[in-house]
């Protein structure tokens, strides 16, 4: 083809795969990657964590999919990625309930979250706090599903799975910490830019979890520190920091987060 602008030769554009896909959320794949490695890595990894990490990275699909289904307006040409991510769900999770099937039970805390999510995407609020909170809680509970398909964890059937470990619960809850500070942080370097109460929120919150932090080991604290210094400084210094970069410096967070929660664990 020619460009008569320019009178060049000029490649035909390439069809665009559909919407729903491929996730646009660079910061979400530390979320979903995080507690599922600390949680195997703590246990002692497995065969199962390996079709654990597929099925909850297939879930993942599914559930934006569905999300953004759901926002649409339920519309036609969001349909197919909704479709085909479940599938691919339903399969691994199966094949995960076959080989450890007292997994099952953490439907009871994984079915409300899901459902309360969805409700947001309905309601087109699904980039409020709430909702943020809500899948952190699901992306961080990860770290105990993970940890109760370690070889030392118990045969037969086990409510809940994983849960019976105060430590496991204790790292839970500084991920947990970690990514709730991460979603103020984002929001006052992309949603709410120049808002001084969300800015406000987010370093005192990243100031108040050093403590606990601080109290489970030395590194853990140095680190939530270093993020309480981050929230405080980057959104005055660098406020027009793109979305990449700040998803990839949530990835380099997340990835000593980890070093942190498992050596020193």
């Amino acid at each position: 083809m020619t460009d008569p602008a320019t009178g060049t030769g000029r490649t035909p554009t390439r069809r665009r795969r559909g919407p729903g896909w491929v996730p646009n959320q660079h910061g979400a794949w530390a979320m979903l990657v995080l507690p599922v490695v600390v949680g195997a890595l703590r246990a002692g990894p497995t065969w199962r964590h390996l079709l654990l990490a597929a099925a909850w990275l297939a879930a993942y699909l599914a559930f934006f999919a569905t999300g953004l289904w759901l926002r649409s307006g339920r519309k036609a040409r969001y349909w197919p990625p909704v479709r085909a991510y479940a599938l691919v769900t339903a399969a691994l999770g199966l094949a995960l309930l076959a080989s450890r099937p007292a997994l099952v039970t953490w439907g009871v805390v994984y079915a409300p979250l899901l459902a309360v999510s969805l409700w947001h995407s309905v309601r087109r609020t699904d980039r409020s706090l709430v909702n943020d909170a809500v899948t952190i809680v699901a992306a961080s509970v990860m770290v105990a599903v993970a940890a109760g398909l370690g070889p030392a964890a118990p045969g037969g059937w086990t409510w809940l799975p994983g849960a019976t470990d105060g430590a496991t619960w204790a790292v839970t809850g500084l991920v947990l910490a970690y990514f709730f500070g991460t979603a103020l942080y984002v929001k006052t370097m992309i949603r709410d830019r120049g808002d001084r109460r969300r800015y406000v929120q987010s370093v005192a919150y990243h100031a108040l979890v050093c403590v606990p932090a601080f109290g489970w080991s030395p590194w853990a604290g140095v680190l939530f520190l270093a993020l309480a210094v981050r929230a405080a400084v980057v959104p005055r210094l660098w406020p027009h920091t793109s979305p990449r970069t700040v998803g990839l410096g949530e990835v380099a967070a997340s990835v000593a987060l980890a070093v942190v929660l498992v050596a020193a664990g």
